[in-house]
């Protein structure tokens, strides 16, 4: 029909992963259509802005190179060199043990480099705006998903229809293109919400990731670039979510108060700089990565809670086999083949992935004095076999091979 619009890819979903899988084909030369019902925030001070931040991991940054968008994020990407883990699950907020990974141990990059969610988006739709092969339709949305063997066909919520070889779901844990394509979910659901905010504070951050247990989730502090001259960091306060939603109803200088000393004090009064969101914590999987014409990526396919830097970084992982596999068979693109080799390949590494971060999530919640003080050990222990601190560092990073 005289309608129907023919593209490569069509990529449902406008947030940091879904411009990226635009960039990233729109860069191989595949022609690409990107919708999202919302147009991207892309100032930290906008209404309804993302305020959490990404560190991209050694692996992550290796891709965002290949796919040319390294070059316009480095300016504003703040290094991590050192992860510190700091046990304050005593009876008081007193850190009561401190242990520093060192990415120096395992190579010379740092683990990561973090960046505002709202500044990926600016960056990357400007990236779209030089890629004359990708149409970007941001106010637009899925409406309608019908697949067959040879294409998929898809209506937009302003009427237009689309026929394209490969539809990429990164449209979020509520997937529009997941649940047209009955695929099922595993959700677990903590009881948990997490806050995420900006801070300043007196001592500098030396580029150390800092996140401190006690109870109800970790406490971590991201560095940012200084702000109006004082050292800065973003934060991810995880909470039982009532005592989540207290904390967010709370004046601002009792929010000081508290956040300050559920940080103990690490870094000197913290002086809180940006609006408080909220989110609900969970782990979610999808029953597999890919259907006809179909392929899940980011949180269409997995959610965690956000600990280790795991969630976008596992997402750009994503979107590199399936752009690996794009590019090995070019004519095989979004058929069953090419669909069934990406689930395959990562699947199974993230069913893993959620579990350990699924263990993780639960220590750091507990409340007993008894089950606080074996985490402590658990720590200790972990740290002072040098192999196994280094094997856990490479896991993190998520690398075969960690980059010299």
């Amino acid at each position: 029909m005289s309608d129907l619009i023919d593209t490569d890819i069509l990529v449902s979903g406008g947030g940091v992963a879904g411009l990226t899988a635009a960039v990233a084909f729109g860069q191989a030369g595949f022609n690409v259509i990107c919708v999202d019902p919302a147009a991207p925030i892309m100032t930290r001070e906008a209404a309804g802005a993302d305020l959490r931040t990404t560190a991209f991991l050694q692996p992550a940054r290796a891709f965002l190179e290949r796919i040319g968008l390294w070059g316009r994020l480095a300016p504003y990407a703040t290094p991590l060199q050192v992860m510190r883990i700091v046990d304050a699950g005593g009876e008081t907020t007193e850190p009561r043990a401190s242990h520093d990974f060192d990415a120096a141990d395992i190579g010379e990059l740092p683990f990561g480099w973090n960046l505002p969610n709202w500044l990926l988006r600016r960056e990357m739709v400007a990236a779209i705006g030089d890629l004359p092969n990708v149409d970007f339709r941001p106010g637009t949305g899925t409406a309608q998903v019908l697949t067959r063997q040879a294409e998929a066909r898809v209506t937009l919520s302003d009427g237009a229809r689309i026929r394209a070889r490969l539809i990429i779901g990164a449209d979020g844990r509520d997937s529009f293109v997941r649940k047209a394509a009955n695929i099922p979910v595993k959700t677990t659901r903590y009881g948990q919400k997490a806050l995420a905010f900006a801070v300043s504070h007196a001592i500098p951050h030396n580029n150390v990731s800092t996140e401190i247990h006690r109870t109800g989730g970790p406490f971590t502090l991201v560095p940012l670039p200084d702000h109006e001259g004082r050292p800065s960091s973003a934060v991810v306060w995880m909470e039982r979510g009532p005592e989540a939603q207290r904390l967010t109803d709370l004046e601002v200088t009792d929010f000081e108060g508290e956040m300050s000393e559920r940080s103990g004090y690490l870094f000197g009064p913290l002086t809180l700089i940006s609006r408080r969101t909220i989110w609900p914590i969970i782990s979610q999987t999808a029953g597999r990565m890919s259907a006809e014409r179909i392929a899940l990526v980011a949180e269409a396919a997995h959610v965690l809670p956000p600990i280790g830097a795991q969630g976008l970084n596992m997402s750009l992982a994503d979107l590199g086999t399936l752009l690996d596999l794009a590019e090995l068979d070019r004519d095989g693109l979004g058929n069953h083949k090419m669909l069934t080799a990406y689930h395959r390949a990562r699947h199974a590494e993230i069913l893993a992935r959620v579990v350990g971060i699924d263990a993780l999530n639960r220590a750091s919640m507990v409340d007993a004095q008894v089950l606080r003080d074996l985490r402590m050990r658990a720590l200790n222990a972990f740290y002072g076999v040098a192999p196994v601190r280094r094997a856990l560092m490479r896991a993190g990073l998520g690398a075969r091979d960690i980059q010299k």
